[in-house]
């Protein structure tokens, strides 16, 4: 087989003999092992345009192997992405030559869609990684292989080459990435610890949202735990072992907890001074005193953090993990409930 070409903007030829003990063997199986640069999704697409061929006829991914064949596959040079390169900061919690490991923001948007054409996490990538990007899935671009929404914060990874790119989605498709997100939540999940499985699927009342469903949609399972419990709030664990939209929002909605000031799921959009100030007062007396003027707005995005990322090297047998701190908006959020914990436990 010819080596890969290492520039991500031209086309690639891939020349491979089958060798007899794969005799028996389905051809995709075979390419997919033998052409570890190119993802299964991927692969799929260039059977479907006729890019794999032997004697140069037009092949089926199904086609059982003899042993001897040569096998050609044609991957087409990328085509240009429209996004243009913007000069934002990226907060890096680790970079080598084939992955960057970001600690997104909450605000900005992984990559450009209808509404948000700029300012998105890919523009900043193409700033910052113009020479090494990944242009594997036909389009030349930062191997985003996973996303977080626009106000989700946290650990993100993205490929620098394709061999990168797609190790690292065939890791998210087989589930070997741990993601483990922390949630601020309106009131506290029932039951407190818990398992969260059911399919997910669009939603009949708004497409842009999702829904745990009794019938269609895909597969979904979350794990979560309470790890702070102050009454109108509480901290929750969450460990997916899926990955649907909105998996983490919609599951903690389905236990009764949304994440808080989710516009989406939840029951409320900002949270205000005085809504901190009579949570306290609930969580310290059980019930509410005096009176709570609205006062200036203290969070007004959804409470949830990507806090832990790990996986295997794409490139090399080693396995990474990855920890991003809670941002400082959930920070102050959490600070005088945690306060009014410590003076209460100290018999203030």
């Amino acid at each position: 087989m010819q080596p890969m070409n290492p520039d991500n903007s031209a086309e690639h030829f891939h020349r491979l003999a089958i060798p007899a003990d794969q005799a028996g063997q389905r051809l995709d199986q075979t390419l997919a092992r033998e052409l570890p640069g190119i993802s299964r999704t991927y692969l799929k697409k260039l059977f479907d345009h006729g890019d794999v061929r032997i004697a140069e006829a037009v092949v089926k991914p199904s086609m059982k192997l003899k042993g001897g064949e040569l096998v050609e596959v044609h991957v087409p040079a990328p085509e240009p992405l429209a996004a243009v390169a913007e000069d934002i900061p990226l907060d890096i919690l680790y970079e080598d030559d084939d992955i960057v490991v970001l600690n997104k923001r909450p605000g900005i948007v992984t990559h450009p869609s209808q509404g948000h054409q700029s300012g998105t996490l890919v523009n900043a990538l193409l700033h910052h990684y113009a020479d090494s990007l990944s242009g594997i899935g036909g389009v030349i671009r930062p191997g985003i292989v996973h996303r977080l929404d626009m106000d989700t914060s946290g650990c993100l990874v993205a490929a620098k080459n394709d061999p990168a790119h797609a190790g690292l989605m065939e890791q998210f498709m087989t589930r070997e990435v741990e993601k483990i997100y922390i949630a601020i939540t309106e009131g506290s999940p029932r039951p407190l610890s818990g398992t969260v499985e059911g399919n997910i699927g669009r939603s009949v009342r708004n497409r842009k949202l999702h829904t745990m469903m009794k019938s269609g949609g895909r597969r979904s399972l979350t794990r979560y735990e309470t790890v702070e419990n102050y009454g109108a709030v509480a901290v929750v664990e969450c460990r997916l072992e899926t990955g649907r939209t909105h998996q983490a929002r919609v599951h903690l909605a389905h236990v009764g907890s949304p994440v808080l000031c989710d516009k989406d799921y939840g029951r409320r959009s900002v949270l205000t001074e005085g809504e901190v100030s009579r949570a306290l007062s609930l969580y310290r007396h059980s019930e509410a005193r005096g009176v709570f003027p609205p006062g200036g707005v203290v969070l007004d995005r959804q409470a949830l953090h990507a806090a832990r990322l790990s996986f295997r090297h794409p490139c090399r047998d080693e396995r990474l993990s990855f920890e991003a701190p809670l941002p400082d908006d959930m920070v102050r959020v959490l600070a005088p409930f945690r306060q009014a914990r410590d003076e209460m436990a100290a018999g203030k």
